[in-house]
């Protein structure tokens, strides 16, 4: 899928059926938010996301779900390269460097300084353009600064005024550890395994 040459789907085929699909940034939002959301089982996930996406669900809840991942991630199979990217860019990968949640607010004023777009009262805006728009902010938007700072690696070759400068960066723009305490002590037990 090429966004320049090809016209994004508003339907997708499942079991050769092609079905209508929700196509809005805010639903794959609302998908987002729910699969970070740890008080929601898989089975509860699974039901939202399809009732979330599909106007009419297909009868192979897999098939459909599947397709759901290939719009979210914009026609890219996983795996590839280009998926790759997108998941260290928009935080699907281990390291997230923003949230939907928590970053709300600075989404919206690049969308509206840079685009002139108010997300609030636009009617409609395809999810994958949204997305080619959100990876095409400028740097000077406050929300890539602070991507920027999240994603940076304090490294050796940084003075240690730079040092300094990036770890209260980080620690400022931080985004909530989401994990629960469990997750926490376990990450905590393995790091000490680790050193041992």
């Amino acid at each position: 899928m090429n966004i320049l040459i090809d016209v994004v789907p508003e339907t997708v085929e499942v079991g050769g059926i092609e079905y209508d699909i929700n196509t809005d940034f805010r639903i794959s939002i609302m998908f987002e938010l729910m699969m970070q959301d740890s008080t929601l089982s898989d089975n509860e996930k699974l039901h939202l996301a399809l009732n979330l996406y599909y106007p009419q669900i297909p009868p192979d809840p897999m098939a459909a779900v599947e397709r759901i991942l290939w719009f979210y991630s914009c026609g890219r199979t996983v795996g590839t390269t280009s998926a790759a990217q997108d998941a260290k860019h928009t935080g699907n990968g281990a390291e997230r460097i923003y949230s939907f949640e928590y970053d709300a607010e600075y989404i919206y004023a690049a969308f509206l300084d840079q685009y002139g777009i108010d997300l609030q009262d636009i009617e409609h805006l395809h999810w994958w353009k949204f997305r080619a728009m959100f990876k095409g902010l400028k740097e000077d938007n406050l929300i890539s600064k602070i991507m920027g700072y999240r994603s940076i690696k304090i490294n050796d070759n940084m003075t240690d005024a730079e040092k300094k400068h990036y770890r209260e960066m980080k620690r400022i723009y931080a985004l909530p550890d989401s994990r629960t305490e469990e997750e926490k002590q376990m990450d905590f037990d393995n790091a000490i395994a680790s050193l041992m």
